[in-house]
């Protein structure tokens, strides 16, 4: 005999009064173990994050990935109700990237330019849940979400010479601040982004949460990798000095193409850059009258 026959067999063995007050009492025990799952209230999560991040510019033009670098962060997500948070992150990461990569690009190669550079980020961000998303709730456990926002980075691209390291805006590399050039000002290290991007989140328990995200930034700037625009040529420089040099690196490859006036990069778009991580996260959470949210 299965278990419902038991039950059924159970359930109408009993008189009317005593059949009534055990339905009741089923009722009331269900609707207590919901109430206690919706009263809980998840009100927000701390976190560490940890996984990659990529660069495209005018040194990737083709989305290639062929420099990742390690990405961490850390976050604090404040609950809205229970398909929106507040996020408010910081990130480290580090950018680079070299036209030596780029397979089959005769320009790039000769350009023979490259860089890196240490970024660090500040976000606020808001995400929204697919799902019901409770901890506290053995049936809102999961769910996709979305999440976009603003974000603070600093940047200093660099490179190395002869074994010495260079940071290139203190180079005016295009001609920043010279006198032949006096509408070309230097850029600043402080950008601005917009990351837009997507995850997955799964609550292992009422404490801990698991979770993948994978965000685009787009910037406002395009010098995280110290190329824009056209060449400024050696005359903007004192001759033999290193900023003379490491404006043109085609000298290395070949013939010289850093004239004054020659592309040297594309500043109709701005430099990009992804991170996509793991994270985990503590739960945080409260009693609060049942609602609807």
């Amino acid at each position: 005999m299965n278990m419902y026959a038991k039950f059924k067999d159970c359930l109408f063995g009993l008189n009317n009064g005593a059949r009534l007050l055990f339905l009741y009492l089923v009722f009331v025990n269900s609707f207590v173990a919901q109430a206690q799952y919706e009263s809980n209230a998840h009100i927000g999560e701390f976190g560490i994050q940890a996984g990659v991040a990529h660069y495209f510019g005018d040194l990737n033009t083709r989305t290639g990935f062929k420099r990742p670098h390690p990405a961490i962060g850390v976050f604090y997500r404040k609950q809205i109700n229970n398909y929106s948070a507040l996020r408010g992150a910081v990130y480290f990461t580090q950018l680079s990237y070299s036209d030596k990569l780029q397979d089959g690009n005769e320009f790039q190669r000769r350009r023979n330019l490259d860089f890196k550079s240490s970024i660090w980020e500040f976000s606020l961000m808001g995400d929204f849940n697919f799902f019901r998303f409770n901890p506290e709730s053995p049936n809102e456990r999961f769910t996709p979400f979305l999440t976009f926002g603003l974000g603070l980075f600093h940047y200093n691209p660099f490179t190395y010479y002869e074994g010495e390291k260079y940071f290139l805006r203190a180079l005016g590399t295009e001609g920043q601040n010279s006198a032949q050039f006096p509408d070309r000002k230097e850029y600043g290290t402080i950008g601005l982004c917009i990351p837009i991007g997507f995850g997955f989140k799964w609550a292992m328990n009422k404490k801990v949460n698991l979770h993948f995200e994978l965000t685009h930034r787009f910037t406002n700037t395009d010098f995280i990798d110290d190329v824009s625009g056209n060449y400024a040529g050696v005359g903007a420089f004192q001759p033999g000095s290193v900023a003379a040099v490491l404006q043109d690196r085609s000298i290395e490859t070949g013939p010289a193409i850093g004239t004054e006036g020659n592309q040297r990069g594309f500043n109709a778009n701005k430099d990009q850059f992804i991170i996509a991580n793991f994270g985990i996260t503590l739960n945080f959470s409260s009693y609060r009258c049942p609602g609807s949210n």
